[in-house]
């Protein structure tokens, strides 16, 4: 059930484009140097400035999130059956809630980009398989 509630939160952040895959404990460092690179690959006019900011504070990773994650994989074993799935349903609730928050971000920003610069989104937002091959 744990991967359950945490596949989730990574489909909601592969899918904003906050990163490609990230290596084992890469966490918050990986996502900065993923936003980096896209920021500078990007080469963004002044006037877009404004909207990367935007849009990088709402795909930034939340403590909230991490935190109410946390608090459920810690209850799970601790209740009946029953409570588990309706606890697992609250937080993927909260979390479709998030992800729609997020893409909203991502597509308000992207509006803003020329067709180059959406291309090269694309191409370095696309998910890459964790084995290895791109």
């Amino acid at each position: 059930m744990r991967r359950i509630i945490l596949g989730f939160s990574i489909i909601a952040l592969a899918a904003a484009g906050a990163a490609r895959a990230q290596p084992p404990g890469g966490g918050q460092q990986a996502v900065s140097a993923e936003l980096i690179r896209l920021h500078d690959d990007l080469h963004l006019s002044p006037s877009q400035e404004q909207d990367w900011r935007q849009y990088a504070v709402a795909i930034a990773p939340s403590r909230d999130v991490m935190a109410r994650h946390r608090a459920t994989s810690e209850l799970l074993p601790m209740v009946p059956t029953p409570r588990r799935i309706a606890l697992i349903e609250a937080t993927m609730a909260q979390d479709a809630i998030d992800f729609r928050r997020q893409g909203e971000a991502v597509t308000a920003f992207y509006a803003r980009l020329t067709p180059e610069q959406q291309r090269i989104f694309d191409r370095e937002t696309l998910p890459q398989d964790n084995d290895g091959r791109s």
